[in-house]
């Protein structure tokens, strides 16, 4: 058993197998299997979003403060490109979803019938910009992927955190908008 749970690989491999074993079972019954598909990637995408972003929120300044924070050295370098698609696909596969609902354009304009769940995408819409555009541009200089100084390091870290963090109080009522819904 340590050797299997060892493996993270394997382990995801299994997990998905189960998945996929499922969603073919006469129990599992989407209105389509490409919208189970995609509703069930929008899940899990939005999980890992939401997880890395508090993993990120409250340990940011950490590799900074302790001298830590370079390219070569930092294992946070892959949890961050995680950290940046999971917001890309957690976005992406919502507008799948609501386009394979028939609802995109009366989410996005807000429309009566949708406005829950289109508040829930434009609140989305904003973490996943300031994942790529604030976030992403101070993290780039506090692990040495962009040259700065150690003041201009601290700086970032304490601004990527608060970025993370500004996401953490969104993440809240976007998830209402999300469970809610429907």
């Amino acid at each position: 058993m340590d050797k299997f749970f060892g493996n993270l690989g394997l382990v995801t491999a299994v997990g998905l197998l189960i998945v996929a074993g499922l969603m073919f079972t006469p129990f599992y019954n989407p209105a389509t299997i490409p919208l189970g598909i995609f509703q069930w990637l929008h899940v899990v995408f939005g999980i890992t979003w939401i997880g890395l972003n508090v993993n990120f929120a409250a340990q940011m300044a950490v590799p900074v403060a302790e001298g830590q924070a370079t390219p070569a050295s930092n294992p946070l370098i892959k949890g961050l490109s995680a950290f940046r698609w999971s917001a890309a696909l957690t976005v992406m596969t919502g507008l799948i979803l609501a386009h394979l609902y028939g609802e995109l354009t009366d989410a996005l304009t807000l429309s009566e019938d949708a406005r829950l769940i289109g508040v829930g995408m434009w609140i989305a819409l904003i973490m996943a910009t300031n994942v790529w555009f604030f976030i992403w541009p101070n993290h780039k200089r506090v692990f040495g992927l962009v040259e700065a100084d150690y003041d201009t390091k601290l700086k970032s870290a304490r601004a990527a955190m608060m970025g993370a963090r500004f996401n953490t109080m969104l993440g809240f009522p976007m998830l209402l908008c999300m469970a809610t819904y429907r």
